[in-house]
C-alpha cells in the first residue's frame, strides 16, 4: 500500500493558518496596529477603503526593519518577540507567534515599506499570495508602512462571506477602540474612504475615553484604583444612571491587552447590584496589571480569551474595589446612623459670626382697649352684612338668555370611521375582552378563547406600520415648538447620518447633524417628546446589533428597533378600547402569528381543551 500522508506546501499551510488569524478585515487591522505598537511608534495612521476589502494601510514612525528582517518577517513562525518556550510565560509584547504577516501575505496583496532610523534608504517589498513579486530600495521616513490590498483575492469563498462595508467598518472601529483606549501615550489617526473619522492626540486615559466616545462621557466616569499583591486595578466605571439596555462601553484590559472575560464581567455586574435594573448593563474601562507568569494569553488565536491562575481572588478584589469607588464618590447610597443632617451648618454661613435676633415690642398695646363703640375683639367676631346681595347677580340673567355660546363650534375630526363590529357586537366584545396579569389580553372567538401577548402583538403591529412608512415614505411628523439638542459620539453620529433618510420617512426631522450635536425638530406621533433621546440611543444600539449579521435590510432593522422600544410593555395597563384595538390591529397584519423577533404573539385555547380540564 502506497504512503498517503504528505507534508503540505508552505503556501497551503499559510492559507490554513490565515483561517485562524484572519477572519475578516478587522483581524488584519488588529495585527498591524499591534505590530506598530511593538515597534515603539509614537504616531500611527490607519487608512481604510471599502470596509477594508480594498485597502488596509497602517503607517507608523517606529524603529523600522532592516532589509533582511523585512524579508524574513513574512516567513512562518519568524518573530523577534520570543526566543524560547520559557518566554511565553513572561510576555510584554502584543504579538509573539510570528504567524500574522505570513498569514496575511497568503491571502492578499501586501506592499511594505520600512526603514531603520540609522539607515539612509529603506526597503520596499511586494508580495502576492505568499510569493515575493519584487524587492527594491526606496527613500522614505523612519518607520514602517504596510498596505494590505484585495483581501481574500485567492479565496473567493471566504471573500463572499464578508458582510457589507458598513458592517466591516464597524468591526474595524471596534478593534481600533480596543487598541487606542489602552495606549493614550500614542497619537492615532483613522481615515475611511478619504475622510477622517478619529484624530486622537497623546493624552491621559480619561481624556482618551472622552475623545473616542464624546465629551459627555467624561462627566459620567467614576475613577477606580486599587493595588494589591495579586493585581493592580485602575480605570473608570460609568455612573449607574447611565447604564444601557445593551452592552456598549465595556472594556477589560490585562497588561495593556484587550481581553474578554465573562467571569470578571460578572464581578462588575455584582458590584452594581441594587443600583441598576437587572436588564441594564453598566459601562466600564478597567485596566488590570498582573504578573505575566500568572496569566496565559495563548489559549486562543485571537489572544482575547485569557486564563488567570487565581480567578476567584481576582473576582473578589475587583468586586470590592468597584463597590468602594461607588461609595467613595457618593454614587451609591450610604446609611450613616451617627450623623444628624439637621445639625449641618449651611455652606454660606460657615464663616459668619452668630448674631442674636432683635425683637421690638410695643409695650403700650392693649388688645382689650375699646376704640369707638365696639371693642376690637367683638368687632373681629361680627357677622358680615348681607345687605345688597341681589346686586351681585344683576345682568347674569340677560347674558344667559342671549346668544353667548351659540358661536362656539366643536370641530369634527373628519367623518366617523366604520368599525369592525356593530354597536351591539362592539359592546359584546368589549365586555368579553379583559387584561390578564398586565401581560395578556384575553378575548373570545368562535373556536374558544384567544390569549394575546400584548408586548409581542404590539411589536408586530408597529413593525409593519414603520416598515410601510419607510418604504412608502409617508410617515407623519409632529413638529417641536423648540428644537431639542442631543449629543452623540462620532461613531453614533455616523450611524445617524447613515440612517437619516429612513428616520425622516418615519417622521423624525433633523435640523443639523454635526460636531457631536444633533438638533431634532420633529418626531413620529408614537414617540413621546420626553423620550426622544432615550429612543435614539436605543435605536442606535439596536441598529448596531441588528445589522451585525448583514442579513436584514436597513428598513427592517430600523422597524424592528423602533417597534421594540415603542411597544407596550408587560406591566402596562390597557383600557377596554386599547385592548379591542390591539386585537383588531393584530389580525389586520400580514403576519399576525409571530412578532418581528420570531416569537408567538397569540394562542387559541379551544373549547374542547377546556372541557378536557373538567373531565
Amino acid at each position: 500500500m502506497a504512503d498517503i500522508i504528505k507534508l503540505l506546501p508552505d503556501h497551503v499551510a499559510n492559507q490554513i493558518a490565515a483561517g485562524e488569524v484572519v477572519q475578516r478585515p478587522a483581524s488584519v487591522v488588529k495585527e498591524l496596529l499591534e505590530n506598530a505598537i511593538d515597534a515603539g511608534a509614537t504616531s500611527i495612521k490607519l487608512i481604510i477603503k471599502d470596509g477594508g476589502k480594498t485597502l488596509i494601510q497602517v503607517v507608523d514612525d517606529g524603529k523600522g526593519m532592516s532589509e533582511t528582517d523585512a524579508r524574513l518577517s513574512f516567513e512562518r513562525h519568524a518573530t523577534s518577540k520570543i526566543s524560547s518556550a520559557q518566554d511565553l510565560f513572561n510576555l510584554h509584547t502584543k504579538g509573539f507567534r510570528g504567524e500574522a504577516l505570513a498569514s496575511i501575505a497568503a491571502i492578499a496583496h501586501v506592499d511594505m515599506q520600512t526603514r531603520l532610523e540609522g539607515s539612509e534608504v529603506g526597503t520596499h517589498i511586494k508580495i502576492e499570495g505568499s510569493k515575493i513579486v519584487s524587492q527594491e530600495v526606496v527613500a522614505m521616513p523612519k518607520g514602517t508602512s504596510i498596505s494590505v490590498k484585495n483581501l481574500f483575492f485567492n479565496i473567493p469563498a471566504r471573500r463572499n462571506f464578508l458582510k457589507s462595508n458598513q458592517v466591516e467598518l464597524r468591526h474595524i472601529t471596534d478593534e481600533f477602540h480596543r487598541v487606542a483606549l489602552v495606549h493614550p501615550n500614542i497619537a492615532f489617526h483613522f481615515y475611511n474612504n478619504g475622510s477622517e473619522i478619529f484624530s486622537l492626540p497623546k493624552t491621559k486615559h480619561r481624556q482618551r475615553i472622552a475623545h473616542i466616545f464624546g465629551s459627555r462621557m467624561e462627566d459620567r466616569l467614576v475613577p477606580v484604583t486599587e493595588e494589591t499583591e495579586v493585581v493592580k486595578i485602575s480605570g473608570f466605571i460609568c455612573k449607574p444612571e447611565f447604564s444601557k439596555k445593551s452592552r456598549g462601553e465595556q472594556f477589560f484590559f490585562a497588561n495593556d491587552r484587550y481581553i474578554k472575560s465573562p467571569y470578571l464581567h460578572h464581578a462588575v455586574v455584582a458590584a452594581f447590584e441594587g443600583l441598576i435594573k437587572t436588564d441594564m448593563h453598566p459601562g466600564y474601562f478597567l485596566y488590570l496589571e498582573v504578573d505575566p507568569s500568572s496569566i496565559d494569553i495563548n489559549i486562543h488565536p485571537t489572544k482575547t480569551e485569557v486564563k488567570f491562575d487565581d480567578e476567584n481572588t481576582l473576582y473578589a478584589i475587583l468586586r470590592s474595589t468597584i463597590k468602594h469607588s461607588l461609595g467613595q464618590f457618593n454614587v451609591a447610597p450610604v446609611l450613616d446612623f451617627d450623623h444628624d443632617p439637621n445639625l449641618d451648618t449651611p455652606y454660606a454661613y460657615k464663616e459668619k459670626d452668630v448674631v442674636l435676633p432683635k425683637v421690638t415690642v410695643d409695650a403700650s398695646f392693649n388688645p382689650f382697649k375699646e376704640t369707638g363703640t365696639v371693642s376690637r375683639v367683638s368687632r373681629s367676631f361680627q357677622k358680615p352684612s348681607t345687605k345688597g346681595w341681589e346686586g351681585l347677580y344683576e345682568g347674569l340673567q340677560s347674558d344667559a338668555e342671549g346668544d353667548t355660546f351659540s358661536s362656539v363650534v366643536i370641530e369634527s375630526e373628519g367623518e366617523e370611521q366604520g368599525t369592525l363590529y356593530s354597536e351591539d357586537e362592539l359592546a359584546e366584545h368589549m365586555a368579553t375582552t379583559f387584561q390578564l396579569r398586565r401581560k395578556f389580553v384575553v378575548s373570545t372567538v368562535k373556536s374558544g378563547m384567544l390569549v394575546i401577548h400584548q408586548n409581542r402583538a404590539h411589536e408586530r403591529i408597529l413593525f409593519e406600520k414603520f416598515l410601510g412608512e419607510i418604504t412608502v415614505k409617508e410617515g407623519v411628523s409632529q413638529q417641536l415648538l423648540f428644537p431639542l439638542e442631543l449629543t452623540f459620539n462620532k461613531q453614533d453620529l455616523g450611524i445617524l447620518n447613515e440612517i437619516q433618510e429612513s428616520l425622516s420617512n418615519i417622521g423624525f426631522a433633523f435640523e443639523s447633524l454635526e460636531h457631536e450635536t444633533v438638533k431634532v425638530t420633529g418626531m413620529p406621533l408614537a414617540v413621546p417628546e420626553s423620550g426622544i433621546g432615550t429612543v435614539l440611543d436605543r435605536l442606535i444600539s439596536d441598529y448596531k446589533e441588528g445589522f451585525s449579521d448583514g442579513s436584514l435590510s436597513q428598513a427592517e432593522v430600523l422597524a424592528k428597533a423602533l417597534s421594540k422600544n415603542l411597544a407596550v410593555k408587560t406591566g402596562d395597563v390597557l383600557d377596554q378600547e386599547s385592548q379591542l384595538a390591539l386585537v383588531n390591529n393584530l389580525f389586520a397584519c400580514k403576519e399576525p402569528t409571530l412578532s418581528p423577533f420570531q416569537k408567538l404573539t397569540y394562542t387559541i385555547i379551544s373549547e374542547g381543551d377546556i372541557d378536557k380540564k373538567f373531565s
